[in-house]
């Protein structure tokens, strides 16, 4: 037996490991890759110790535990959280390009006020969705030079097309970097406090290859035996033989049941276990076992991967009553602290069906969205119906999820079930008994989407039944579907809009009701829109400041969304001052933390920008036309792609607006979405006209001019009059001359307010007082002309063009020689670009 007084938990970090930690922090994204066990994660948290001591840096440590994106997306925001960065904790995990995208700006921008920042992402390899390497290398592409990534992994994840797009910015630390050589072996040992002979060394060398947990693990054989294990022992073999095995039963157990957890504070293993012990316990393993740790908050504990595998081995080597009673005692924890997807886990793993229902039910659904759907099923599928029928709350919560899930037979089939609860439930008050037929009617609505009089008549029965408000609806979600406009949504049939609008105003009052005013103002906002489709510019503008007023301060942002839609349309068609510019009112969303708001809101500067022939201002969503990348609500992606549809449009593709309106036409009819189907049809006539196929582009004008009539509807043809202003012209048999009149004399008007909101949007507000002539010269001398150059362009003298210039300096009251001048004026218009 060695004398030694041994020290196994040493860290040990070589001088080879040191150098090649150097460059991370001259690196965007820093990746170390290799397999369980060589000290991915000691090698890390070594570094950014000994930064934390030297300088100001931010550390934010982020462990992964599985492949969930929505427990890892809280693990992130409880780790940004603890580093005392909450501008996460509001925003939802990104799931598309478009979303990631908006985080990454996000981040960039928050960052950016640090000194220096360290990201670290610890077991990479668990979160197996590849659309999270990708947003991390856009990001390292992206991030200030103040922030460092890091990320350990046991599998590769940066592709090769990656490798190369990042280049310098990249650093990487693979399997050779962390591998003990013989050199370096000799010194861990020497650091543990442990003496072995050359044979030996060379032995454990041999059979280690240089991994550091197989090294550990022989040494600490070696230090109960004296002797190195077998050349074949098996490495979980080995850690159970020295870690586990050794230890009473009971402590055995402890450490088998709280390797199910994926961390752990001592709060926890008391519940857990049902232990007054567990501080003696978590102080002995930390103090004796490199693979317990506490983490820099010094509250939790976790497990290395090896630990939690060999401990989950012996777990199932329990009895099943007691690995049933660990399972129950972590289901009520994550329970009680909320954390519904973990206890359901747990629950479904006990098969404990009655706690399975009573967290769907607290969930409401929220957390629920974020499992597979075939999972739910599953469970579903084997849960006694007694059970189910204990829980009618539940399965409304479970009806809604079908109902997104676009699973209506067994939306149905619940429905079902929950009328033979409501049967036989003993013990229901028949006040109960209405709030759950009646949100029963409230859920069965949504089959009935967008037909006003036939969702009407299940919000008026929910109504009459419900004493409290919905629990399956939350009052600050989105109403609108993602939608930037409810008369587009709710306008089904040529020639029922007056009928439609009647309808929404009786019907909105019963739904606000039982919803806890889920949607307020939809009315009036779609009233607002039918008044400004007509032409009546000032009802619209009244309507919608009714609608601004009534949402103000009630979380209704979807609403707010929609009237911010129709003022800037409206700001085209009179002299209105919008609430907010682009800039602030997209800045405002971003404090929001919702990407679904900002991408709503690029539809709406997308649109306006399209029309008004200003492409280049164009959100890169549209404009760069990643619209595709978005995972929009069913019912709100026709308004996206109408709106797409005409950006291709105002970039003069009009092949492409033609090849894609047959499908967003058949979406449009496929949902009745008559006034979008309305806005295709124009965008395809003007296409075709565009390209000469005049036959086409006058049936379509025909046809459009017939069903927009019938409800006075002109704006969609005003918005698009310097695409048809020729078609016009024509005769068009039983279209009112009257409305063909407004359109044309509308749509003069309007081509003149885009020219002049075009020139105004182009230079700063104070520019406004320069005639076209001083912008014009302005616009020259910012290409750096001299006065005799801009005299030749416009054949002017250079006398003249010397007068323009100072009086364009005497307008803009700017100072100073004429070098300083001209400087200014510059700098000036750089500013507004």
């Amino acid at each position: 037996m060695p004398k030694e007084k041994i020290s196994l938990n040493s860290i040990y970090i070589s001088e080879r490991l040191q150098k090649s930690l150097q460059p991370v922090s001259n690196s965007s994204l820093t990746a170390i890759t290799a397999p369980m066990g060589y000290g991915k994660t000691t090698a890390v948290n070594w570094y950014l110790s000994r930064l934390a001591k030297d300088s100001q840096a931010l550390l934010i440590r982020i462990s992964i535990y599985s492949q969930n994106l929505s427990i890892f997306w809280k693990s992130v925001q409880n780790a940004f959280s603890f580093a005392g960065l909450n501008f996460l904790e509001n925003y939802d995990c990104p799931e598309d390009e478009a979303s990631a995208g908006f985080l990454t700006e996000i981040l960039c921008y928050q960052l950016e006020k640090c000194e220096n920042c360290y990201i670290f992402i610890d077991d990479f390899h668990l979160l197996k969705d590849d659309r999270a390497a990708t947003f991390l290398c856009r990001m390292a592409g992206r991030i200030p030079e103040n922030v460092h990534l890091i990320v350990a992994s046991r599998n590769h994840f940066i592709s090769d097309d990656w490798i190369v797009r990042l280049g310098g910015r990249l650093h990487r630390i693979e399997i050779d970097d962390l591998r003990l050589n013989a050199g370096e072996l000799s010194a861990y040992i020497r650091r543990c406090g442990t003496s072995l002979t050359d044979s030996q060394l060379e032995q454990l060398l041999k059979s280690s290859e240089g991994w550091f947990a197989a090294v550990y693990l022989n040494l600490c054989s070696f230090s109960k035996s004296g002797e190195l294990p077998g050349k074949t022992s098996d490495i979980y073999q080995m850690f159970s033989a020295s870690m586990l095995n050794p230890l009473p039963e009971d402590r055995k157990e402890f450490l088998s049941a709280m390797g199910l957890a994926d961390e752990f504070t001592e709060e926890m293993a008391e519940f857990i276990t049902k232990r007054e012990d567990v501080h003696q316990i978590l102080k002995m393993l930390t103090r004796q076992n490199a693979f317990v740790t506490c983490l820099n908050d010094g509250q939790t504990y976790r497990f290395h991967h090896m630990m939690k595998e060999c401990a989950f081995r012996a777990f199932r080597t329990l009895d099943d009553s007691r690995q049933a009673f660990y399972y129950e005692r972590y289901g009520a924890w994550y329970e009680k602290h909320g954390a519904y997807i973990h206890a359901l886990s747990a629950y479904r793993r006990n098969q404990n069906f009655a706690a399975i229902l009573r967290v769907v039910q607290k969930d409401a659904g929220i957390l629920l969205a974020s499992l597979k759907p075939e999972e739910v099923l599953e469970v579903l599928n084997r849960c006694p119906v007694s059970v189910l029928k204990e829980y009618p709350l539940a399965i409304l919560v479970l009806m809604r999820c079908m109902f997104n899930w676009k699973n209506i037979p067994k939306m149905l089939g619940l429905k079902e079930l929950l009328m033979a609860s409501i049967r036989e439930h003993p013990k229901l008050s028949e006040e109960e008994r209405g709030n759950l037929l009646g949100e029963c009617d409230l859920i069965q609505s949504f089959l009935m989407y967008n037909d006003i009089s036939r969702m009407s008549q299940f919000h008026r029965s929910a109504s009459e039944k419900m004493t409290r408000p919905a629990i399956s609806i939350r009052s600050d979600g989105g109403w609108t579907f993602g939608s930037p406009s409810v008369l587009m949504m709710f306008h089904r049939k040529s020639g029922d809009l007056d009928k439609e609008l009647e309808e929404m105003n009786q019907c909105m009052p019963h739904y606000y009701k039982i919803t806890n005013g889920h949607g307020q103002g939809a009315e009036t906002i779609m009233s607002a829109e039918a008044h400004f489709m007509r032409g009546n510019f000032v009802d619209a503008n009244i309507a919608l400041e009714k609608a601004y007023t009534q949402i103000q301060g009630n979380g209704q942002e979807s609403i707010a969304l929609c009237c911010d839609f129709l003022a800037q349309r409206l700001s085209i068609c009179m002299d209105i001052k919008t609430r907010n510019t682009f800039e602030e009112r997209r800045k405002e969303l971003l404090q929001g933390h919702n990407t679904t708001w900002v991408n709503i809101f690029d539809s709406t500067c997308a649109y306006y920008y399209a029309v008004t022939g200003q492409t280049e201002r164009i959100p890169a969503l549209f404009g760069a036309h990643m619209l595709s990348t978005v995972n929009f609500l069913a019912p709100g992606r026709p308004m996206m792609e109408m709106i797409e549809n005409q950006v291709y449009l105002a970039q003069g593709e009009y092949s492409k607006v033609i090849g894609r309106s047959e499908s967003i036409l058949a979406m449009s009819q496929a949902l009745h979405y008559d006034l979008v189907a309305l806005h295709v049809q124009i965008q395809l006539l003007a296409a075709n006209w565009k390209l000469g196929k005049t036959e086409q582009a006058l049936d379509l004008l025909r046809r459009s001019l017939s069903q927009a009539f019938q409800d006075g509807i002109l704006m969609p043809f005003v918005e698009n009059y310097p695409y048809i202003e020729e078609l016009l012209k024509g005769s068009f048999f039983g279209i009112n001359e009257n409305f063909l009149f407004r359109i044309t004399r509308m749509g003069k008007e309007w081509e003149m307010r885009c020219d002049q909101l075009k020139k105004e949007e182009a230079y700063p507000p104070v520019f406004k007082v320069l005639s076209d002539r001083e912008l014009e010269i302005t616009e020259l001398m910012a290409k750096h002309m001299s006065n005799k150059e801009i005299a030749q362009s416009l054949f002017l003298s250079e006398g003249t063009v010397k007068q323009y210039i100072n009086q364009i300096y005497s307008k803009l009251q700017i100072p100073g020689d004429v070098r300083v001048k001209r400087k200014y004026l510059l700098e000036m218009m750089e500013g507004k670009s």
